[in-house]
């Protein structure tokens, strides 16, 4: 398999050499296993032109331009931030949307990393798709692209000749998923497990920050939303919330799904696993005691929430999540103070 890398302009570098390193590393394993007697992907690192590229940073990149076809072309992210104009970005990667517009074009396979979509979306390679990028810029590639389907949660998606991914690590995940698509379950296990990389992730959700989401101007809703917060743990009653605002059921409803597209009890719940979060990664708290802050008396029905809205359920997320916040140094692993400002 011929594959070709993108590099361009201010891209990131490691999301391009993680990415042909892991293919490097699977090539070895698939041939000291026999299960083949050549490497079985070609890797090249392609630009757009015969101009020297430099990455993020202004590393050079030793990019050879573009002069045969490919099986699949990969594309990396960007170097962005949610301040930045985006569109003067995109504009300057013109000759490459254009590339990728033409290989799309050819019916080449292609997919990105991370930001990397928003090239794939200028090329109009996105129309019509379920896609996903950064859970951070999200909502970004949805409002750039209105015929997208954007998937903020998802690690990978792939939709017909076209894949995206999530933020930078998830190339790493992209390259493994190739392997197994090729070579199988067991090289991709094999090379996952030399590298160190995590077998089959396929959510972004337990790393998303909600404090580093754009939000849009909702009055009504953040009045409601704020309120249901203040009662977190009480049971949801939709005729005590309707009467707290003057309005009927069905009138809060109507508000608070037009500038939302959710209900207040979905809302509530996504507020609920928000804090359940907090208290497992900056508490000691039981998990049974964690359930009854956040309104829950039922184990079975809180854990099965937390499993689809994070991924994982509360035992596995604290294990992973409560030790990074302990090793962030400080009183942040305190129960005693993360307990005081959770209450």
């Amino acid at each position: 398999m011929r594959i070709g890398v993108l590099a361009y302009e201010g891209c990131l570098a490691a999301e391009i050499f993680v990415f042909t390193d892991l293919l490097r590393i699977a090539n070895r394993v698939a041939r000291e296993t026999g299960v083949a007697t050549e490497d079985p992907f070609r890797v090249s690192v392609i630009a757009a032109s015969s101009d020297p590229v430099a990455a993020a940073g202004g590393f050079p990149i030793g990019a050879e331009r573009w002069h045969h076809r490919f099986d699949r072309l990969i594309v990396p992210g960007f170097e962005l931030v949610p301040s930045e104009d985006l569109a003067v970005r995109l504009e300057a990667r013109r000759r490459e949307t254009n590339f990728l517009a033409a290989a799309g074009d050819r019916g080449t396979r292609i997919a990105s990393v991370c930001v990397g979509a928003f090239l794939l979306g200028e090329a109009g390679l996105l129309d019509g798709r379920r896609v996903t990028t950064s859970w951070l810029f999200a909502s970004h590639l949805a409002r750039r692209y209105p015929r997208t389907i954007v998937c903020p949660e998802a690690l990978i998606v792939t939709d017909g000749t076209v894949t995206t991914t999530a933020a930078f690590s998830a190339a790493l995940d992209l390259a493994t998923a190739l392997v197994r698509e090729h070579l199988g379950d067991d090289i991709a296990r094999a090379t996952a497990r030399i590298t160190l990389v995590a077998e089959n992730r396929t959510s972004q959700a337990p790393y998303i920050v909600d404090s580093m989401l754009p939000s849009a101007r909702r009055p009504f809703a953040d009045e409601v939303g704020a309120w249901l917060v203040e009662r977190l743990a009480e049971p949801y009653d939709l005729g005590r919330l309707a009467d707290a605002f003057h309005v009927s059921t069905r009138t809060l409803l109507r508000r608070f799904g037009a500038e939302t597209g959710r209900s207040p009890l979905d809302f509530l719940r996504g507020a609920r696993v928000r804090a359940a979060r907090n208290l497992l990664e900056t508490t000691d708290l039981p998990l049974a005691r964690v359930i009854e802050r956040v309104g829950y008396r039922d184990a079975g029905t809180f854990r099965r929430l937390f499993v689809e809205q994070v991924g994982m359920n509360p035992a596995d997320y604290r294990r992973k999540f409560r030790g990074d916040a302990a090793t962030m140094g400080g009183d942040v692993a305190s129960p005693r103070r993360a307990g005081a400002r959770t209450d």
